[in-house]
């Protein structure tokens, strides 16, 4: 069986509370995108796991795709599979793409082995392995809460407007973003803002994580200045960084604006 993992990017993101945990709580809308990962499933006489495209950091053995199989394991008799990951969505970029990964591998297995998991069972499943690994489950717009495994619905619908996606070839570390943020709720509530129409957001939306990052990176925050001059409506960094997104009326050509080290997508 075959499927496509896929990335998300946060419309607006506020970290509203230190937890007594050590983690942060966090509001965010995660909106779905069609930048995707290839990830396969085989039966197999062993487990296995192997990877093209992308390298991916860290030994095999610890992939995200692998645990999510070893947590359905432990509840249920799986048989052996080989799980090939093609690696196309940028690595530690604010897209959670490692999350969907492991997400997409436990609807593979659900499917390829008729678990008749709930998606509710599912999201308990992945919510372990990471914040963002829960939400590619109803893979849906939604609104994020707590770590941002916690979900409910929200009215935002980007269909009409063309999204394009610039990485630029930069890695933040997640314990860098959090330098100097200031955990606090938000002045606007984010439901309110994002119920406006998408071009009253770019002077009341924002990524929390912004300031910090662009002030260590300043060719991030270029990224975002050159959406604009490109013609974005809207245009933020999404998650911790790097990547930056714009929300276009029409498709733009965005591979003319930038450096040959950067990755854009779609590249048109």
């Amino acid at each position: 069986m075959i499927s496509f993992p896929n990335a998300k990017i946060n419309l607006g993101l506020h970290v509203v509370a230190r937890r007594p945990d050590g983690f942060h709580n966090i509001e965010s809308c995660f909106y779905p995108v069609g930048w995707t990962d290839v990830l396969e499933m085989v039966e197999a006489e062993a487990l296995q796991f192997s990877s093209s495209g992308l390298p991916i950091p860290g030994e095999a053995a610890h992939n995200l795709c692998l645990k999510a199989y070893a947590a359905l394991k432990k509840d249920f008799h799986l048989p052996p599979v080989h799980i090939h990951l093609h690696k196309v969505i940028p690595i530690g970029a604010g897209l959670g793409g490692g999350s969907a990964d492991a997400a997409f591998a436990v609807k593979l297995l659900n499917d390829k082995f008729e678990l008749g998991l709930t998606p509710e069972r599912m999201e308990d499943y992945v919510r372990p392995l990471g914040s963002d690994c829960a939400f590619f489950i109803q893979n849906k717009p939604l609104y994020c809460y707590e770590k941002g495994d916690r979900f409910a619905d929200i009215a935002v619908d980007l269909q009409g407007y063309w999204i394009g996606l610039v990485n630029p070839a930069l890695h933040v570390s997640t314990p860098e973003a959090y330098a100097g943020i200031v955990a606090r709720p938000p002045a606007v509530p984010l439901r309110d803002v994002l119920a406006r129409p998408v071009e009253a957001w770019k002077d009341a939306l924002g990524n929390d994580f912004e300031r910090t990052v662009f002030a260590r990176y300043p060719a991030i925050a270029a990224v975002k200045e050159k959406l604009y001059e490109a013609g974005a409506v809207y245009a933020s960094m999404s998650g911790s960084g790097a990547t930056v997104y714009g929300i276009f009326k029409e498709p733009v050509p965005l591979r003319e604006h930038f450096p040959a080290e950067y990755t854009v997508w779609p590249d048109l």
